[in-house]
């Protein structure tokens, strides 16, 4: 019987022991470890099971964690982590209180640069090169993995054009898989097909970029791999190796279906079935968003859609699929995207510009200085708003409401329902004078019978939700379920009003006035960041008219908020009913 090898592996000290010939068992032992732990755990699938070889390879040839490996989309790093000592710990992976499902520096020595968005390894790896060589290290390795179409991110391409003129000791390593979470995009994509195929005619980019290139090679055989990687040891400067991968590698359904299998859910570990997922009747946000911009453009030829990379994330797939000539995906490329759109917008169009709230904050300039100065009407929907869960810190959108409110002639708007996120769409669309920027979050809404006729909303109008003579809770968004919840715990209701001011800018000030004039306390409730958020600007119109209510705000607190499930998360914060229960009695306690 032959012996297992992944279980004696707790180090790359470990790994470098073994023999070369014996590496593709332990390959084939890693690709079930991951496929049997994420099987039953969930996580991303695909792009870990595409990179096994490669990820072996670099541990075998290169003196971790001396040498630095830089991993970007940090969700290729599942055989990195489980080679790096958290083999037993791997079935914690992005659980409440368990190991991050991206690099994470605070987390392992080998973990060099934490890393969540795309696009990031070679600006760090070149950071971290000059460095060695201004500290006089000249034999320190340095090697950025990029992939996952994350070598088409504008970022990606500045850190080629610094590194370009340097003699850093910095090798780029391209996992060329021609898929993200959705298939890649773009002329560079086309150049990269014509270079695997050997039909490219053009000069090689990336030698024009000062690089010594090398490939493309095939990425699952380890012996090429290492062949290549020993050589480029020794080659002094910047140096790009080209390898070809296939996501979801030896799993049969997660190689036929890379955009289902990039994270599956459970699935049978065996065969590679997924396992059927529970009914539900309430839709999810961003299918709300993606049947209704549908919907609206086939009445509005003004109307396009505008994704970068996140076409099924956002559901833009529909459009894309329907009215395909308005309907962009721009790859990795949020900067692009806005500009895009401000763009179109100067010419009578009527952008929906669709971006992660996270992916956001990476085009932040674009917002102020090509759409809200310029007062472009550009329609920004901000999926993944607030806590999103097991993704954790990277991706948790906690801060949009706070660094966009900052910022003139931009509407702000959080839907407390699928009904709301469908009207303002509509209302958005009829013509604004100024960009909106709309907020939802990941995950299923509330309303079963959500596709109702259109109605429009007046922009800066609130609406009271209950009732109520002492204390009064206001909400922006789908926390005002939370609060519904929080106040069903009390016997007696009667001293809780709740007002649902649905936009953070403009505030309905006349609403505001009333509810300040007739109840003591008031308490803000939002899932973003207390700091400069909806809380922040309730405190605002209080001081500018002299108010002297008391108001606590609840919101998320100025930390980093970790990974876990979304009620989790809620809890830990108190921001679950209870915890929001607990808040309101405090004050009402303080007024008897």
């Amino acid at each position: 019987m032959q012996k297992k090898l992944l279980q004696h592996i707790n180090s790359p000290k470990d790994l470098r022991k073994l023999n070369i010939e014996e590496l593709p068992q332990l390959v084939q032992e890693l690709r079930e470890f991951i496929i049997n732990i994420i099987a039953t755990k969930e996580g991303h699938l695909g792009a870990s099971l595409g990179v096994v070889e490669l990820t072996v390879a670099l541990h075998y040839v290169f003196n971790t964690p001396e040498d630095l490996l830089i991993w970007d989309v940090g969700h290729q790093a599942y055989g990195h982590k489980i080679l790096t000592g958290r083999q037993e710990i791997f079935q914690t992976n992005r659980q409440y209180g368990g190991i991050s499902g991206f690099p994470k520096r605070s987390e392992s020595k080998y973990d060099t640069f934490g890393v969540g968005h795309s696009s990031t390894s070679i600006s760090a790896a070149l950071g971290m090169a000059i460095a060695s060589k201004l500290k006089g290290d000249y034999k320190k390795h340095h090697i950025a993995i990029i992939g996952d179409a994350s070598i088409a991110s504008g970022m990606a391409f500045e850190g080629l054009n610094h590194a370009g003129v340097t003699d850093a000791n910095l090798l780029v390593i391209l996992n060329d898989n021609a898929i993200g979470i959705d298939p890649s995009v773009g002329a560079l994509k086309q150049y990269l097909t014509n270079v695997k195929k050997g039909t490219q005619k053009q000069d090689n980019i990336f030698e024009a970029l000062n690089f010594n290139y090398s490939g493309p090679i095939d990425g699952h055989d380890i012996y090429k791999i290492i062949s290549e990687l020993e050589r480029l040891k020794s080659i002094k400067g910047p140096k790009f190796l080209h390898i070809i991968t296939t996501k979801g590698k030896g799993l049969k359904q997660a190689e036929d279906d890379q955009v289902t299998y990039h994270a599956p859910g459970k699935f049978n570990a065996e065969t590679g079935e997924l396992f059927a997922k529970s009914a539900f009747r309430q839709p999810k946000y961003q299918d709300v968003f993606g049947y209704t911009i549908v919907e609206l453009a086939k009445r509005n030829k003004k109307i396009v859609g505008i994704t970068p990379a996140m076409p099924t994330g956002s559901s833009l797939k529909y459009m894309m699929k329907e009215i395909p000539d308005r309907a962009f995906d721009v790859g990795i490329a949020e900067q692009h995207a806005v500009t895009l759109a401000a763009g179109m917008a100067t010419q009578g169009l009527i952008p929906f510009c669709n971006i992660y709230s996270t992916f956001l904050q990476r085009a932040y300039d674009q917002v102020i200085h090509d759409v809200a100065l310029q007062k472009l009407p550009v329609i920004f929907c901000l999926d993944r708003a607030g806590l999103v869960g097991e993704d954790g810190a990277t991706h948790h959108g906690v801060f949009d409401l706070s660094y966009l409110r900052c910022i003139p002639n931009l509407i702000i708007f959080a839907p407390r329902n699928e009904i709301e996120l469908r009207n303002i769409m509509y209302t958005a669309q009829l013509g604004l004078d100024l960009p909106i920027a709309i907020r939802y979050p990941r995950g299923r809404g509330v309303t079963i019978d959500w596709k109702q006729p259109f109605s429009k909303i007046k922009i800066g109008k609130g609406v009271q939700l209950k009732e109520g003579r002492i204390l009064a809770i206001l909400s922006v968004g789908t926390i005002a379920k939370k609060a519904n919840e929080a106040i069903e715990l009390f016997d007696d209701k009667d001293n809780i009003a709740h007002y649902d001011l649905r936009f953070v800018k403009p505030l309905d000030e006349t609403l505001l006035h009333t509810l300040f004039k007739f109840h003591k306390y008031i308490i803000t409730i939002e899932d973003n960041s207390i700091k400069g958020g909806f809380g922040s600007a309730i405190l605002e119109f209080a001081s500018v008219y002299n108010y002297k209510n008391i108001i606590k705000l609840l919101g998320i607190p100025n930390i980093f908020i970790e990974h876990g499930s979304i009620q989790q998360l809620q809890e830990s914060i108190s921001l679950d009913a209870k915890g929001i229960k607990k808040q309101i009695e405090i004050l009402l306690n303080s007024n008897l």
